[in-house]
């Protein structure tokens, strides 16, 4: 077992090596690849940025999970998660270029223009250089509470720095926030709340995409479980407020909702929680003068194909094998099966757990969703980690494996390891398709059983 010291400044090195990445070689403006598989070891600063980013994210990764079994305490675990996201704070965004989006997504908005109508070729924007191109012709695919935010920002902050500055501060804000919510959460479903803030707020995927990368996931997981623990606290119309904002940030977070509203008793307060939600998002939407359109926006968000999303990659590996347009028809099937998946989960929920459960279909959006981002692996994590009791290796290992797959400048590995990737996660979801359903099987042996309360009397590691 590792000494607690030892996780905490293994885990801190790891995060100065991957601040020193970032210095040399993070998401610059203008936009400019600074890692590819031709410049990483023939780039302007030879072998020493892929060398920091590779020690950097292994050391991280490895103090994360080595940590995880034995946490000294609550504050340990908030004092460590900090010091390991400090290191990033002054440097270039790590991961992605997403947040040069988001600065221009804001100072349209700011400036009266309709931020879904365009992408910055269309509707401009005077830092419209440091978008990456893939981006450049889509509409903002987020909803009307973070293009809010983000507009603020870009007002405030006036230059493209000081937005960035900005939109990484309310990212910060946004982990503050969940790392309030955690330990209440958790506490009301037995799970020791030092474990679920470390497993979350230690996460890699934290310091290099919420707090570096200021990815608005940082929002709208903190509203989620602000959401959650309004709902724990037995306040309907608090925690409908909070989820529909969640919504406003990106639609993901509207699964949540159903699993909220089986956490009260009597019609009149499962009305308020989604009334809530509905007139927290349209005040929203209608004050700021966008609407509905947002809606429409969330179908760009699907350009991306990468094997990384277990329905995409199936597709991926039947069009290897000669079967065309197979990417797009298993796309549409996968949204079936989780549209089947999430109606079952929600009907278990209503004899077992609400909130674990809402963490279990976070999962399933996820792994059945077209496309998939690194930083999506919190979804779940940030709501299973505070209610799952048994084993934690299976919430470790793939957000573990999504903090690695992106390059400083957000280069992702996917694109290089396209065909391997696409049969290699093809077998997965096959194994874990008959797993699931092995249980399945199982649990149906047994009626009446409910593996959350039985777990109780485990160890928890």
């Amino acid at each position: 077992m590792p000494r607690p010291r030892l996780v905490r400044y293994l885990g801190l090195a790891g995060s100065l090596f991957l601040a020193g990445a970032a210095w040399l070689g993070g998401a610059s403006s203008p936009w400019e690849p600074t890692v590819t598989p031709r410049t990483i070891l023939a780039g302007r600063e030879g072998v020493l940025l892929p060398l920091c980013w590779l020690l950097g994210t292994a050391l991280l990764i490895g103090a994360w999970w080595a940590g995880r079994r034995a946490v000294p305490g609550l504050r340990w675990a908030y004092v460590t998660a900090g010091l390991w996201a400090l290191p990033l704070l002054p440097f270039l965004p790590l991961g992605s270029y997403d947040v040069y989006s988001y600065a221009c997504q804001g100072w349209q908005q700011a400036a009266g223009l309709n931020p879904y109508a365009g992408g910055v070729d269309l509707l401009g924007c005077p830092w419209a250089d440091a978008v990456a191109p893939t981006w450049r012709t889509s509409p903002a695919p987020y909803g009307p509470v973070f293009l809010v935010l983000a507009a603020i920002a870009a007002k405030l902050g006036g230059s493209l720095t000081g937005t960035v500055a900005l939109l990484r501060l309310i990212a910060v804000l946004g982990v503050v926030a969940l790392g309030w919510c955690l330990p209440r959460i958790a506490r009301r479903s037995g799970v020791p709340p030092e474990r679920a803030v470390w497993l979350v707020l230690a996460c890699p995927l934290v310091p290099i995409h919420l707090v570096s990368g200021a990815h608005n996931e940082a929002v709208m997981v903190a509203l989620m479980a602000g959401g959650l623990t309004a709902a724990v606290a037995r306040r309907p119309l608090l925690a409908g407020v909070l989820l529909g904002l969640a919504v406003g940030v990106k639609a993901t977070a509207v699964v949540v909702l159903p699993f909220a509203v089986l956490l009260f008793p009597g019609l009149s307060r499962k009305a308020m929680v989604a009334g809530g939600a509905a007139g927290a998002l349209a005040a929203v939407s209608f004050g700021s003068g966008l609407g509905l359109g947002w809606v429409s926006g969330l179908a760009g968000s699907g350009v991306s194909v990468q094997w990384t999303a277990p329905p995409t990659a199936i597709g991926m590996t039947l069009e290897l094998f000669g079967v065309p347009g197979a990417v797009a028809v298993i796309r549409i099937l996968g949204m079936i099966a989780l549209a089947g998946v999430l109606i079952v989960l929600w009907f278990r929920a209503r004899e077992k757990d609400p909130l674990r459960y809402a963490g279990l279909a976070l999962a399933a959006t996820v792994l059945l969703a077209p496309v998939f981002h690194p930083w999506y692996a919190l979804w779940p994590l940030a709501v299973l980690a505070a209610t799952v009791r048994r084993d934690t290796r299976w919430l470790v290992a793939p957000p573990a494996v999504a903090a690695a797959l992106c390059l400083p400048d957000g280069y992702n590995l996917a694109l290089a390891t396209k065909a391997q990737g696409a049969i290699v996660m093809t077998l997965l979801a096959g194994y874990l398709a008959w797993k699931v359903l092995h249980e399945a099987k199982s649990d149906s042996r047994r009626p009446g059983v409910d593996h959350g309360d039985a777990d109780r009397h485990r160890r928890v590691p």
